[in-house]
């Protein structure tokens, strides 16, 4: 799935139109996805930028019982066909991982100290 003109810049631009249809697409067969994605997208989805959302939308393109299997760390993303068919960049879909798992703490633990070892 593309996104939008409006969905390449970052989500915080997305139009209200925009962002119903990525909360429509939140809607699952699993009721585990379903909280789950209400959740995220109530808390996360304005503020993702352009690779996140890119990550997001290849997610939301995959079968209820595969995304479940990548959400709860059963199978790495990595590991599912249909992802390695689309680009998307990798440190994105970890960041929407560990939003999406509830683990956001971590993010900013794990984009600190990646700062410090960049900058040393």
């Amino acid at each position: 799935m593309q996104l939008s003109d409006t969905q390449q810049g970052d989500a915080k631009n997305m139009s209200d139109e925009e962002v119903r249809r990525l909360n429509w697409r939140c809607r699952r067969g699993l009721l585990e996805l379903d909280i789950v994605l209400q959740r995220f997208s109530e808390n996360y989805l304005r503020g993702l930028n352009k690779h996140e959302l890119l990550a997001f939308d290849s997610l939301l393109d995959l079968p209820d019982n595969e995304f479940l299997d990548v959400l709860t760390s059963k199978v790495s993303f990595t590991s599912i066909e249909a992802l390695n068919t689309q680009q998307f960049d990798e440190f994105a879909m970890q960041t929407v991982l560990t939003k999406l798992s509830g683990h956001e703490n971590d993010i900013l633990r794990n984009n600190s100290s990646m700062r410090k070892t960049y900058h040393e």
